[in-house]
């Protein structure tokens, strides 16, 4: 008879390539994951893994019976959630994965008031600006912006409708005055971030219909989206940034925002999950929770919009 922990250790080093990741993750030495993974193979009488020395890939048949095993499990999990999720107070561990901006500087404040409503509950945060991969990484639930760009992730909206804009301090501003057009940035000190070694300097726009790049020039880098928001704000250059992010700073005079006529890129904010039978009554709160929040922030961004066109 095939056991669970079995099927979850098979689950876990399909999705982490290894049995080492995997056991470290349970918490078990590589040998006992090894062990499992044997036992399933006599179980079911497959071959679920090629192994060699370099690497640990999945079979054509492991391949195939992987969505099977993931189905069994969510199953069991909704099953249990569903028997005792709502009856009882929220508890356990929710592992949750969030961009370092956001995370600091509102999801900190957020979460500490989820976890006061349900003090059962365990939050597990990760702050990165890198992107999340629900399936491999070990999280829960990621707060992402973009939409999803696997039809397999499930999103739920937290701001649908936010966009970026452009944004520089009033000191900046005096020092350098304000671009009057989008081609007027390469005249300025502006601020790119750098994701996997990579600069992403080419800041794009919605422009009649199509999309529109400005290649942009910055001294300042840095891999931490949080970093070009502090920048911004003592003034050293213009940052193209997250209406969330900034909300903040541009409602108590922090930071301007510059060609309020020129709309910024969508930046729709997401709940995502691998699978819908993921949703626990956890995520489920969570997702109210963070919405609460945040579409008051998401209102505020059209109200400062009509502020400067009046």
């Amino acid at each position: 008879m095939v056991r669970l922990e079995d099927l979850q250790l098979f689950v876990r080093t399909a999705a982490l390539g290894s049995f080492s990741n995997a056991a470290r993750e349970a918490d078990l030495l590589p040998g006992q994951v090894s062990a499992a993974i044997l036992r399933l193979e006599r179980e079911l009488d497959i071959r679920l893994f090629a192994r060699s020395t370099r690497s640990l890939k999945l079979t054509a048949e492991g391949e195939q019976y992987l969505p099977y095993a993931e189905e069994v499990l969510s199953m069991i999990h909704e099953g249990r959630e569903r028997l005792h999720g709502e009856r009882h107070a929220l508890q356990g561990m929710l592992r949750i994965a969030a961009p370092s901006d956001l995370g600091r500087n509102n999801l900190l404040t957020w979460l500490g008031t989820f976890r006061d409503q349900h003090p059962k509950l365990t939050l597990r945060l990760s702050l990165s600006d890198h992107v999340t991969d629900v399936f491999r990484d070990p999280v829960d639930v990621a707060i992402r912006y973009g939409s999803a760009e696997q039809a397999s992730y499930v999103a739920l909206a937290l701001a649908e409708n936010n966009r970026r804009v452009l944004v520089a301090s009033p000191e900046y501003l005096k020092r350098r005055g304000s671009p009057a057009s989008l081609d007027e940035l390469v005249l300025h000190d502006c601020l790119p971030y750098v994701l996997a070694g990579r600069v992403y300097d080419r800041w794009s726009f919605p422009s009649n219909g199509v999309r529109r790049q400005v290649t942009v020039r910055g001294a300042l880098l840095c891999d931490d989206a949080e970093i070009a928001r502090r920048w911004a704000v003592e003034g050293r250059g213009i940052a193209y940034k997250s209406w969330l992010d900034v909300h903040d700073d541009v409602l108590s005079g922090r930071l301007h925002v510059l060609l309020p006529d020129q709309p910024g890129e969508t930046a729709p904010l997401n709940l995502v999950c691998p699978h819908r039978r993921q949703f626990s009554p956890a995520v489920r709160y969570l997702h109210a929770h963070l919405r609460e929040r945040v579409l008051p922030m998401s209102a505020a961004m059209r109200e400062y919009a009509n502020s400067l066109v009046e």
